[in-house]
């Protein structure tokens, strides 16, 4: 008997319930017990979001892997009872939808779509965009999802600046890491996209010195996490024109208040943490496939690196 606890928010389990059951069965793993209430001893695996009930690791002696419905592990890397190995979620729904978004927004400033979308008062304005080689975007955050997302920009043919906290490299991306690095990486860059893990060192990275290295009128992605800007300088600099828009997935304090700036600003579009969702189709089979693995005595996909800096 393989038993599996399940901690997460409760739509969640809406959906998995039905779900992976149907993963687990496709892998062949037969006898399952899947559970949001299981005694601690008795459980072999956890499929775990941060927002869900269990927050302390240390009464689960029995339990193989945490497997982590999110791609983000920072708010949980760092939980001392946490001795299990930890496995990220790496999940082509997510990171396909991250592509999308992120594509989509890109170049509708590019294009400057939203001059004609909401622009239709008789005035005729023939004012062709630059091609997109013409048009640098830098994105802070290179790994799974920001790869991808670098990847599609540059068949477009946008020039693509990547910046990691560590020395990274991908053909075609001019790769910075470091503080040095990173004024490197945003001086002149016509649009940036933010897409890093929320900690200590990465806690307003954009902020008045930051924003300043980018060309005037630049254009902010955010769908990363909401600490990793300091709202006050972004205000500040986009009723400067130095940020020309900001569009914002994420935020400090989610829902966003309605009476926070941002949404009566002319020159920010709020999204409500939507740019990507793990879809419970394709995780369950990521789940299902680690605990296949973790019964046959081989190694687990994605298991998060402790030292990494998270």
């Amino acid at each position: 008997m393989v038993n599996i606890l399940f901690s997460a928010h409760d739509d969640r389990w809406e959906v998995y319930k039905t779900a992976l059951p149907m993963a687990l069965a496709e892998a062949g793993i037969e006898n399952v017990t899947l559970s949001r209430d299981l005694p601690p001893s008795d459980v072999d695996y956890i499929v775990f979001a941060p927002n869900g009930p269990v927050k302390d690791f240390a009464p689960y002696t029995r339990c193989k892997a945490v497997l982590s419905l999110w791609a983000g592990v920072e708010t949980v890397v760092g939980n001392q009872t946490l001795t299990q190995p930890l496995c990220r979620m790496v999940d082509d729904g997510l990171k396909q939808g991250m592509v999308e978004w992120v594509t989509g927004h890109v170049l509708r400033h590019h294009l400057g779509m939203d001059r004609h979308i909401l622009g239709q008062n008789g005035e005729w304005r023939p004012e062709a965009p630059p091609l997109a080689k013409d048009r640098p975007i830098t994105i802070l955050g290179i790994g799974e999802l920001g790869l991808a997302c670098a990847d599609a920009l540059r068949a477009l043919n946008f020039p693509v600046r990547g910046w990691s906290r560590s020395e990274k490299t991908r053909p075609g991306i001019d790769c910075f890491h470091g503080k040095s690095g990173l004024t490197k990486a945003l001086t002149g860059a016509q649009g940036v996209v933010l897409l890093l893990p929320a900690t200590p060192a990465t806690e307003n990275i954009l902020n008045d010195r930051t924003l300043a290295c980018l060309a005037p009128g630049a254009f902010i992605l955010n769908p990363g996490r909401g600490p990793l800007i300091d709202d006050a300088a972004l205000l500040a600099a986009l009723d400067s024109g130095q940020v020309g828009h900001a569009t914002l997935d994420v935020f400090r304090v989610e829902p966003l208040p309605a009476e926070h700036p941002y949404w009566a600003h002319p020159r920010v579009t709020v999204t409500p943490h939507i740019a990507s969702e793990t879809r419970a189709d394709t995780s369950s089979q990521v789940v299902a496939e680690n605990i296949r693995r973790g019964e046959a005595g081989e190694p687990f996909l994605f298991v998060v690196d402790r030292g990494a800096g998270y």
